[in-house]
């Protein structure tokens, strides 16, 4: 039971980064259905409920009868302030790069000797999916924040949840920048292998440097501002 309520209390966390950290819903808008939000969180239907349920007591959703769950009208989205310096449009590519690189090694060092194998088994689905929609030519900002953000989280560090943002930030550069560097494609897609390979064997120093050279190839192939 008690494992079972920190895996409800660590879904509510991602919903909870969905709304406001990604952005995907906004106040107002209305969850997808259980069946598509508990396959896409790869938890129980069970725990997906009371997931809303702590968020709904929190005032951050609302449960209506018969209609569904709404992010509520009322919800305030704004960024810590904190963090309004580091996420504005006016800092440099290179910036947010180094303050990646600062960050997310020690990530994939500590997801890989703490990540539950539900959690890695979600970073290696969002790493699949980034792999795809690059085949495919689609846009995968949205995926390789949610593949960045599951590493981050599977640390069981809140305060590496809390710079998040920042990462984002970096991310979006990053991919509008590669769009058209080919080179930057192709080391992605060797880079994320390596790195799910290595989280996936349970090798935190590996998943470490794997990291490390995947941000250190952004940093050589994009131009830097």
């Amino acid at each position: 039971m008690k494992e079972k309520s920190r895996l409800s209390d660590r879904i509510a966390d991602s919903i909870l980064s969905m709304i406001t950290v990604e952005k995907r819903f906004l106040p107002g808008d209305k969850l997808p259905n259980e069946n598509i939000l508990s396959e896409e969180l790869k938890v129980s239907r069970t725990t997906l409920r009371e997931a809303i349920r702590i968020l709904a007591t929190g005032g951050i959703l609302e449960i209506r009868r018969g209609r569904g769950t709404f992010v509520r009208e009322d919800l305030q989205l704004d960024n810590p302030k904190e963090l309004i310096p580091l996420t504005s449009a006016k800092v440099k590519a290179r910036d947010l790069y180094e303050m990646r690189l600062i960050f997310e090694p020690e990530a994939a060092y500590y997801a890989a000797l703490r990540a539950t194998d539900k959690e890695i088994e979600r970073i290696v689905s969002l790493g699949t999916e980034i792999e795809e929609r690059i085949h495919q030519g689609k846009d995968r900002t949205e995926v390789e924040q949610a593949f960045h953000k599951s590493i981050a989280k599977a640390t069981h560090n809140e305060f590496m949840n809390q710079l998040m943002p920042v990462i984002y930030e970096g991310i979006n550069k990053g991919v509008r920048l590669s769009k058209v560097h080919e080179e930057a494609v192709h080391a992605t897609l060797v880079d994320h292998k390596m790195l799910m390979d290595f989280l996936k064997a349970r090798n935190a120093e590996g998943a470490r440097n794997a990291m490390r050279i995947h941000i250190l190839h952004a940093m050589e192939q994009l131009p830097m501002e």
